[in-house]
């Protein structure tokens, strides 16, 4: 099946949500809402294996995949106030979760395999990965192969051998589509899998089934079970997806002769990715600005949460440039002030936006509000700049990861950073060129950064990390604005950046080493988890 493009809002700049990493909660809140949907939104028991040798298995409880997973199914969205209280409405909904650490061979750091019992004794097993910024992907369900990434609606018709084997229906992929497509409204593709003596259509449509849907499949297929699922992620994707570019020198190519910035190359490229209006995704990412805004509002008021390390810190910065003893520079302090706001609203639950994850959730947010804030330039320009930031993220997914597991630091905060020098050098008037050169400046003084969470909690080093990144993405902005030369083009860049980051050693990939795997570490880790303060 071939991968659909990234999408701004799927990939880059989302989830709007609560708890410490997108990865975790919002990777697991999407599988969990998967697996609800499987059981027909009546899961009973549910167990949750992780991989011993897997990022997970040390990762889950601090790092939020339990309160993710059971927020899923739950049916609660991520930004529910009531997420952290995840294990009472689990016990209150009467769903029996269990979670067990096996070595099973997982083949990706971020696997989830669950077995689960509905209300009314069916059993089913599914398989799926969180692959980085809150993107998962379904890979099995019972037995059968599948590829569901939570962007279409979708149907997994299952039928006995008997109906091919007596000739009632063709079961080549080109056979089905062909059937399928003349009797669906908004039928996209259809994909077979198959094992023992049954297989399994995987349906994708862009609308809900009618009741004459099902009927004509009833009829047609006589199938023992059909899964139904609604999608999960915000844009929703169709089988034929002509985006003009994917890459920043496609993005270069095509833009030759027509001398459009970066803000408006974004605008058409997710205008097309989502079959929708510019005018609805300038809207759309104006909201996100808004929340944002609200975040670091919200960190500057003062948070309070039990279960974190670093107590309020953003206000300082203001006070000791009132008191005058700092290096001077209001746009540098204004900035490291709202990435602290952002990062401590993240860890005291509030409300923030994953761009492109929740560990690298100040960066771009919080240089492009800092620097219009100490500017004063107006919402407009804020707006251009977050789009700028977002399709350097598309041509990241599109040639890596954001998965700390995978790639460590460096496709989180590191791609965050690169982000934000392409968001800075479009609010200060750069060219589209210029955009991408900066984020490739930005990207190449950050590569091998590793992810070591101090106490298996994100927030140390996290908060450093952000801060570097936003300091990197000015004086990237600023060394191309005087004329410096890139040398690596950006694609280029990208890729030796996820050639780096399969080569780190897997305890600097998020999962136990580095920062993490010092003795303060594990005497803090400790007293937290004692509930000491």
């Amino acid at each position: 099946m071939n991968k659909q493009a990234p999408s701004i809002f799927n990939d880059v700049i989302g989830p709007v949500m609560r708890g410490p990493s997108s990865s975790h909660v919002a990777g697991g809140a999407r599988i969990g809402a998967l697996l609800r949907q499987a059981c027909g939104n009546d899961p009973k028991k549910v167990i949750l294996d992780f991989d011993i040798n897997g990022s997970l298995a040390e990762s889950h409880d601090g790092h939020g995949t339990d309160m993710g997973f059971s927020c899923g199914l739950l049916g609660i969205p991520l930004t529910d106030e009531r997420m952290d209280r995840y294990e009472t409405l689990i016990k209150d909904a009467g769903i029996d979760l269990s979670f067990r650490i096996l070595d099973y061979g997982a083949m990706h750091p971020n696997h989830y395999r669950m077995y689960a019992v509905t209300g009314c004794g069916e059993e089913l097993q599914m398989d799926a990965i969180s692959t980085g910024g809150g993107m998962v992907e379904a890979i099995s369900l019972n037995g059968f192969s599948i590829s569901m990434m939570g962007d279409f609606y979708e149907y997994c018709i299952v039928i006995s051998d008997d109906m091919t084997n007596s000739g009632k229906i063709n079961l080549s992929a080109e056979m089905l589509n062909g059937m399928l497509s003349a009797r669906i409204p908004m039928f996209e593709y259809a994909t077979i899998s198959s094992k023992d003596d049954s297989s399994m259509i995987e349906c994708k449509c862009s609308a809900k089934w009618t009741k004459e849907v099902h009927t004509y499949i009833e009829e047609t297929l006589h199938p023992s079970h059909i899964y139904s699922f609604e999608p999960v992620l915000p844009t929703h994707s169709a089988r034929v997806c002509n985006v003009p570019f994917r890459t920043a020198e496609e993005c270069e190519k095509y833009n030759q002769g027509k001398n459009l910035e970066l803000f408006e190359l974004a605008l058409l490229y997710e205008s097309m990715r989502g079959n929708t209006s510019k005018e609805i995704v300038w809207n759309q990412m104006k909201e996100l600005l808004h929340i944002m805004q609200r975040a670091v509002r919200d960190g500057l008021s003062g948070t309070e949460y039990e279960d974190r390390i670093l107590h309020v810190q953003s206000p300082m910065i203001g006070q000791a440039m009132q008191a005058r003893t700092l290096v001077p520079g209001t746009v540098m302090n204004q900035i490291i002030t709202y990435i602290t706001a952002i990062m401590e609203n993240k860890s005291s639950m509030g409300v923030i936006v994953a761009a492109p994850t929740v560990g690298s959730c100040g960066c771009l947010p919080g240089t492009v509000t800092g620097l219009a804030d100490a500017l004063s330039l107006d919402e407009d320009t804020a707006v251009k700049g977050l789009l700028a930031g977002g399709l350097i993220g598309v041509f990241f997914a599109a040639q890596a990861t954001f998965a700390a597991e995978v790639g460590g630091c460096q496709v989180e905060c590191g791609a965050g950073s690169g982000m934000a020098a392409a968001a800075v050098t479009q609010m200060m008037g750069g060219t589209a060129v210029e955009c991408i050169d900066a984020a490739s400046v930005a990207l190449q003084g950050l590569t091998g950064l590793a992810c070591d969470p101090v106490a298996n909690r994100v927030e140390v080093p996290c908060l450093n990390k952000n801060i570097v990144g936003g300091m990197n993405a000015l004086s990237s902005t600023n060394m191309i604005l005087s004329g410096f030369d890139k040398v690596i083009p950006l694609d280029e860049t990208i890729k030796a950046m996820y050639d780096i980051g399969l080569k780190l050693p897997l305890e600097l990939r998020c999962t136990y080493g580095g920062l993490g795997k010092t003795k303060t570490s594990g005497e803090i880790r400790k007293k937290l988890e004692s509930g000491q303060k």
